[in-house]
């Protein structure tokens, strides 16, 4: 799946783990996620409240 003007941001701490990490991507009320080691591949879209609960509950 392709997403049209997708830009995908790395985490600051990708450097760390030989630059391999997932990748997001801001989209008009989601977030999209990707492999940053296959960025053709498939990309889940979670919707923004969604992604910030699962967030919530990772940091917990």
């Amino acid at each position: 799946m392709d997403i049209p003007g997708a830009v995908w941001r790395k985490s600051s701490y990708t450097t760390s783990n030989g630059g391999n990490c997932v990748e997001l991507a801001s989209l008009p009320g989601s977030v999209a996620v990707r492999d940053s080691k296959d960025p053709g591949g498939p990309k889940l879209v979670f919707k923004r409240q969604a992604f910030a609960s699962f967030l919530t509950s990772v940091k917990r």
